[in-house]
Order: C-alpha cells, then structure tokens, then sequence
C-alpha cells in the first residue's frame, strides 16, 4: 500500500461496501503516535486484496481518529478480516495500547455534491443523525441538499469556507453520516456562530432542523492524517 495526501473519493463506482469507525486514544500526543503505528503496519507493504482507499483523520478534539475504508465488496473485506487484519492491529496496538474502537459501521453513499472547481479541503467535519428508517434518512438528506441549492441561488449565497458533503446512509437506514469537506476547522465554527448552531439559515434550513423523526447526534471536526492505496491495483480496482 502507499501512503498519500489524497482525499478519498466517495463516489467511486467501483467501491461496494464503505465502512467507517472511531478510536479513542486520549490525547494529542497518541493521536500522532497512532497515525505512526498505523503508517507502519500499511504504508509500503503488500497489497490488500480489495482494499480500494484507507483514510485517518485526527480529531480537532486531541482524543479520536475516524477511518474510512472503501472496500470492493463484504467479500473481499471478510477474507482480510479472516487472515490480514489481526497482525496489523496488533502491531498498532504493540506500539500504542489502550486504544478504543468504537462504532464500526457499514454504509452506502446516498447523494454527495462539492463546489465546482473545488479546492482542497482542509478539514473534515463528520455530522451524525439518527433516523427510523431508510425512507426518513433518504427524505432528510433530500432536504438538506435543496437547502445547500438554495443557498447558492441566494443574496447571500453558500456557507463560506463549504466545499462539499457526502451522504451515507447506515445499511439497516437507521444513520446518516455525512462526511463534509470544508476549508479549514474555523471556517466551520464561524458558520455555525453566525447562523444560530447551523451552517445557513432560511426556511429550508428551519425544516432540516425540525425535521420529524431525526435527531443529530454528533458534529466533529477532523484533519485528514493519510491515506493508503494499492500500490500495484489490479484491474484498476485494487
């Protein structure tokens, strides 16, 4: 695998499964010491089977790291969790122990859109919602997505520093993750202080955040640390 500054690309057509988790480790100083280890046990070895992007970003909070793998499909990931996945995790975990594991969840993309051309992100900002089912979570990502429209046709246009967010639905419906690209941490922040907890605001906004039956459970912001893809793919599809 080779270790590179890409940011991972959602939308790949070739990706079937897309799995995202978060660790825990406590402070700043093991946060670096986890992406070291975990560089270690990926950068410039062999090739993991369907294995298309790994992702690391470190939480502004000095505590977590989100992953985010695209896999070509359940298969391929279960032959590495068979045989290749426990010597890298105990190599991680040899070098920096006490890690915490939380919250391993498989999802499919729904929708995702970035400003054209768009710039590099600078950071990462994971927005977590539950919802009762699959038809409330489609209807929620729906709206906000006409609410971000809307905002590009405005007075007062998009939130400054967005650049883009990508909309995955939990397999069993129940959670949204969108993975929201933006310029920097603090341009998110400022969005938020300007429009009253929100990104915009406007009677779009106003019915994504009453919207029945959806309760936000999460806003963390993250820097992206690495990412690792197949150094010799195969097919194209790694």
């Amino acid at each position: 695998m080779t270790r590179t500054d890409t940011w991972p690309d959602p939308t790949r057509t070739d990706s079937g499964l897309i799995l995202s988790s978060i660790w825990r480790v406590g402070t700043t100083e093991r946060q670096q010491a986890v992406v070291a280890a975990i560089v270690e046990a990926y950068a410039d070895r062999p090739r993991v089977d369907g294995l298309l992007s790994y992702s690391v970003f470190v939480g502004a909070d000095g505590d977590t790291l989100r992953h985010y793998t695209l896999w070509r499909d359940e298969t391929a990931y279960r032959a590495f969790f068979a045989g290749g996945r426990q010597p890298r995790v105990d190599r991680i975990d040899t070098a920096v122990p006490g890690i915490e594991r939380l919250d391993l969840t498989r999802y499919r993309l729904y929708r995702g859109q970035r400003v054209d051309p768009a710039p590099r992100p600078g950071a990462l900002v994971a927005v977590q919602v539950q919802t009762p089912d699959e038809a409330t979570a489609r209807s929620w990502v729906d709206a906000v997505l006409d609410a971000l429209d809307a905002d590009r046709t405005s007075a007062d246009g998009p939130p400054e520093g967005g650049i883009g967010g990508f909309f995955h639905i939990s397999e069993d419906g129940t959670r949204v993750l969108n993975l929201a690209e933006w310029s920097s941490v603090q341009a998110h922040a400022a969005a938020l202080a300007a429009n009253g907890g929100s990104v915009s605001r406007g009677p779009l906004w106003d019915r994504v955040r009453a919207f029945p039956g959806v309760r936000q459970v999460g806003v963390d912001r993250f820097h992206l640390a690495a990412t690792f893809e197949p150094t010799d793919p195969v097919d194209g599809v790694g």
